[in-house]
């Protein structure tokens, strides 16, 4: 008797530094039939393909925190490993092709799920098929349609967008930013600013709609990342619509948080405080939180809050909260010689809880919190009431001096 053995996966590097759009692409590498290895910096991808050696295509995002981008990770990549395949992608950035490696392709930000499964495919192979289950396929992005330097995807009636309304759209939008050019230099004629100063506000201006451009299509990006993680996993529309509505509040709520710190340093205790005050019973003091004071910077204030989010939700279902007795402790403390911050949340008082018996977007989105500040997390369901414990250095917390 012949034994055959069954071929591996090919294996995929995704390096996405957001915590949601990286669960969405993951998704789409699963999706294509392969096995996709998460890495949220380019340092963090490169001590990866250091430490083996079966990666056959990297997925990265341009724009990310480190020591260096991912344009410059994707060279790195093609000189020391020049069999592995590259597949960059951006919200802000068109690279020519002069300035990207030889071979590699790029995507304009949005992406849409099957244009992107395809194009992985085709570059690869593909992989063990998996299907999608067709009444929401449609719905699931990561960030919509896709954009690339050469062309944009129509969409026709099965769900995609015509080029004509994507025309329309376009147009508004340069409308809108020559209305702003517009205003501001009616401002400036008024405030009496001369024609040095004036070119020095329009440099300024123009930065200022780039980033505001920028930051638009990231926070678009992830709320589509939102509805469809949401609806992926759903039992039920009414289920998902509620999820989605839910987890769209607490990112309104982080970015209010942001907005008041002028998108700085946030207060941890304020983060906290932000999304456990909805899930208070009017405040019913079912809340004890205590912990130094300690200033986050907006990308661990928004993945945190999207965390706390999940976790009150998970307790006014099952836990101590969806009975009047029950009760939550969030302490948090920072191990001054490890330069660690380490903070717990304890249910008490509630029912008797056991683990999911299936892995639903806000169980991964709970125990990604640990990659996404390169730290762990400890999921404990014990006979007294959950217990989740987070442990992650300071510097994934606080920004640089």
């Amino acid at each position: 008797m012949v034994l055959h053995s069954v071929p591996t996966p090919p294996k995929v590097l995704v390096v996405e530094d957001e915590m949601l759009l990286r669960m969405c692409a993951v998704d789409i590498v699963e999706d294509a039939g392969f096995t996709p290895i998460e890495a949220v910096n380019a340092d963090e991808a490169l001590a990866i393909l250091e430490s083996r050696s079966d990666v056959d295509l990297l997925f990265t995002d341009i724009q990310m925190p480190g020591s260096m981008d991912g344009l410059k990770l994707a060279h790195a990549v093609h000189e020391r490993w020049p069999s592995i395949k590259i597949i960059l992608v951006s919200g802000k950035l068109t690279p020519t092709d002069s300035e990207r490696p030889t071979d590699s392709r790029f995507f304009g930000k949005p992406l849409e799920v099957k244009q992107m499964i395809a194009e992985i495919r085709e570059m690869i192979g593909h992989g063990a098929l998996k299907l999608v289950p067709a009444d929401i396929s449609g719905l699931i992005a990561w960030a919509g349609p896709v954009e690339t330097q050469s062309h944009r995807a129509p969409r026709t009636s099965n769900g995609y967008a015509s080029n004509e309304f994507l025309t329309a759209e376009n147009d508004s939008l340069r409308l809108l930013l020559e209305q702003a050019g517009i205003d501001a230099e009616v401002l400036l004629a008024q405030a009496g600013i001369d024609a040095k100063e004036r070119e020095a506000a329009d440099k300024l201006q123009k930065l200022i709609l780039e980033e505001l451009h920028h930051r638009i299509k990231n926070t678009l990006a992830t709320v589509t990342a939102i509805a469809s993680q949401s609806l992926r996993t759903a039992t039920n529309i009414e289920e998902g619509q509620h999820a989605i509505e839910g987890r769209l509040i607490a990112l309104g709520r982080a970015h209010d948080l942001l907005l008041q710190a002028r998108w700085a340093n946030a207060d941890l205790a304020n983060t906290i405080r932000g999304a456990t005050e909805p899930y208070d019973s009017e405040g019913g003091g079912r809340f004890s939180i205590s912990g130094p004071d300690i200033k986050v910077t907006s990308g661990a204030v928004i993945a945190l809050a999207m965390t706390l989010n999940e976790l009150c939700t998970n307790t006014t279902k099952f836990g101590a909260l969806s009975v009047p007795g029950g009760s939550i402790d969030i302490a948090w403390k920072v191990d001054e010689g490890k330069q660690r911050l380490q903070m717990m949340w304890s249910e008490k008082g509630g029912p008797s809880v056991s683990a999911p018996s299936r892995q639903s977007f806000g169980t991964r989105l709970i125990g990604s919190l640990g990659q996404q500040l390169k730290g762990q997390v400890k999921l404990a369901y014990d006979p007294t009431g959950f217990v989740y414990a987070l442990d992650v250095p300071m510097t994934s917390l606080v920004a640089a001096a």
